[in-house]
């Protein structure tokens, strides 16, 4: 899930702007994603789930993120994952991240809290009983609300091929700095039909997860929905890919090639 969620990020990292006069999702978009590993074998799913809630008072989007392993292999590397953000229905700031997670004996278990009058996020890990206060700076975002924020921040029409963007994420307790390459426009072949997409190249740190900086490639919609069909990752051992299988709710058609 977190893969899934990474690449979420840097496909919505497009083009920073002024934001668009309407908002390419709301509350009831659900969309669904499997998992294979090495091109076959089954690994898992997906969700990202949108709806509507309220944060100390105040009226925001909640979207919760789910992934797990299934068949075989989660007797070998069990992974259920939850991710959680809160966030502002008109800005898209980010009030409260939620990071609840099993990969392979591997637990985290942290809220975060954005407090902007003291430019601060407060972390509690719950699993180590531990608190702490992290400095942010202007326009961060959550591993979540980055996604949603930028489906309403980027201009479509106006990206060129090897435009490079850089985006700033708080993560468990620190901000990480990412960039992405647009690669350009094709139209793939999807369970739904083919369709247009957008292409692209996100930086990834390489080591023990990725064999590469760049071993992501990532395709997301060309309509006002934006959002992600495909993933292809090379990691260090084999290599895994995310496939949309389903959705509901989306706030615009789901446009298909003939």
């Amino acid at each position: 899930m977190r893969i899934v969620l990474i690449c979420f990020l840097f496909l919505a990292s497009v083009k920073f702007g002024s934001a668009q006069s309407e908002s390419s999702f709301h509350a009831g978009e659900w969309l669904k994603f499997k998992l294979s590993y090495s091109g076959w074998v089954k690994a898992g799913n997906a969700t990202l789930h949108i709806k509507n809630a309220t944060y100390n008072g105040l009226p925001v989007y909640r979207v919760v993120g789910k992934g797990e392993t299934t068949g075989a292999l989660k007797w070998f590397f069990k992974v259920k994952d939850r991710y959680e953000s809160y966030f502002d229905k008109s800005t898209g700031v980010p009030y409260k991240f939620i990071r609840d997670i099993y990969e392979g004996g591997h637990v985290k278990n942290r809220i975060v809290e954005f407090d902007y009058d003291k430019n601060v996020a407060n972390v509690n890990d719950l699993k180590r009983g531990t608190k702490k206060s992290v400095p942010i700076q202007d326009n961060i975002q959550d591993m979540i609300s980055a996604y949603y924020y930028l489906r309403n921040h980027y201009d479509t029409n106006t990206i060129k091929k090897g435009d490079i963007v850089k985006l700033n994420m708080f993560f468990d307790d620190e901000i990480f700095g990412f960039k992405l390459k647009f690669l350009g426009r094709q139209t793939i072949k999807t369970n739904f039909g083919k369709v247009k997409c957008l292409k692209f190249r996100p930086y990834v740190m390489a080591g023990r997860v990725f064999q590469e900086e760049e071993s992501v490639t990532l395709w997301v919609s060309a309509d006002k929905n934006k959002i992600p069909l495909k993933i292809q990752a090379n990691l260090r051992v084999g290599s895994i890919r995310s496939d949309l299988i389903a959705f509901k709710g989306l706030k615009f058609p789901f446009e298909l090639q003939l």
